[in-house]
């Protein structure tokens, strides 16, 4: 008896790729049940998802296509299900930028493409398989995953997809800066990775279909299906390691401020005591006081409803204060008065006797990287030019 799965050169590497992909999918379920993790269980999703994508070609490369029961497998179970790739990298977006998402009922519309493709699929397996027993949708012989409508369809929907997403993580980055006063350590630069490597599937998709005059046939596809599979493999490792680092730092109850909560607790006050004109300079005047006096930027994790609360206000009172009175965001804003510390520390010879590392986590940074940028951004200086110009 023949064994089942011919290992010749294309096939075996898509099947390294399909081996690795369904294990990761696998790991990352599992983080997802264990920590009740629901960024784990779409990416785990989405590995699934792309591991069936290259599945038919794999297969086929085997010779699956050249034997009427592995044809017929290929034929009527829908492996590719490039409509549902995009909601699912969106819906992932949003639940590892927001730990409270939750999908609602109106939420679902979004799979009724993919559902749709499903019902097709089903329709001809009945009609072909066990009503007429013979092939009248396959009388072509050619598998509808693999229909060219089908995959352009495909690639607009992820492409939409990727569009929404990235407009959750804009919308995500203006809240962090106007809310917390660490906010490029919570930016999530795996998100942003991972959205450029999406995108980076999707121009290859384009590319090859524009270079290839031969796009049709299967054979001449292999090399977008293993550049997909180097990028796929990427997300798999990446968005793994990203999984358990944030397990980690969760496990060490370090959990980050919610920005959206944040946001829903602002709208909910909204009509309370708004700042109009007339009292801004008061309420600077009360705001600069508080900063300064209390030196509440050395509090690393600052949020924009702690200084509410110590000014016994709102964080909508708070945040149109630092908006209007002083042209900035939170973020910036308490960069500024952790700068303005550093300069004088510095100017008093502090670094002479510690770290200009240790000057900065005195004044509230929490990061070398973040210092370094704040303090250029602040004094067009890095911190060692600073140092030399006032010596």
């Amino acid at each position: 008896m023949d064994f089942p799965f011919s290992f010749g050169q294309k096939s075996s590497l898509l099947l390294i790729f399909f081996f690795h992909g369904i294990v990761f999918s696998i790991l990352l379920l599992r983080k997802g049940i264990i920590y009740n993790n629901k960024a784990s269980k779409w990416l785990s999703f989405l590995l699934l998802l792309c591991a069936m994508y290259i599945t038919p070609y794999m297969l086929g490369y085997a010779n699956w296509y050249s034997k009427k029961i592995t044809r017929e497998i290929l034929f009527f179970v829908p492996f590719m299900q490039v409509l549902l790739i995009g909601p699912v990298v969106y819906f992932y977006t949003k639940s590892l930028l927001n730990s409270s998402f939750k999908i609602s009922k109106k939420d679902w519309i979004h799979f009724i493409p993919a559902t749709l493709y499903l019902v097709y699929s089903l329709v001809i397996f009945i009609t072909d398989k066990l009503v007429l027993d013979e092939y009248y949708f396959y009388a072509d012989g050619r598998d509808k995953d693999l229909a060219n409508w089908y995959q352009v369809v495909g690639l607009i929907s992820m492409s939409f997809y990727l569009i929404l997403s990235l407009r959750f993580y804009a919308n995500y980055k203006k809240l962090v800066f106007d809310t917390v006063s660490y906010a490029e350590t919570i930016l999530f630069q795996w998100i942003r990775n991972f959205m450029i490597a999406f995108l980076g599937i999707l121009i290859l998709r384009v590319l090859f279909f524009i270079l290839n005059p031969d796009w049709g046939e299967f054979g001449s596809q292999f090399w977008h299906y293993i550049s997909f599979s180097f990028v796929f493999y990427y997300i798999s490792v990446n968005g793994y390691t990203n999984t358990v680092k944030a397990t980690v730092f969760n496990h060490e109850k370090q959990q980050e401020v919610n920005v959206f909560q944040e946001e829903e607790k602002v709208s909910e006050i909204d009509s309370q005591r708004n700042p109009v004109e007339k009292d801004i300079e008061l309420w600077k005047e009360k705001l600069l006081t508080l900063i300064t006096s209390n030196r509440l930027y050395e509090n690393p994790r600052l949020t924009l409803s702690h200084v509410a609360q110590e000014l016994e206000t709102t964080s909508k009172v708070v945040s149109s204060i630092v908006n209007a009175g002083f042209q900035m965001n939170f973020n910036d804003f308490i960069n500024h008065h952790r700068i303005e510390a550093v300069k004088n520390k510095l100017d008093a010879g502090e670094h002479h006797t510690t770290t200009l590392l240790g000057i900065a986590y005195d004044c509230g940074f929490n990061s070398k990287a973040t210092f370094n940028r704040a303090f250029k951004k602040s004094t067009s200086l890095s911190p060692k030019d600073y140092i030399e110009k006032i010596s």
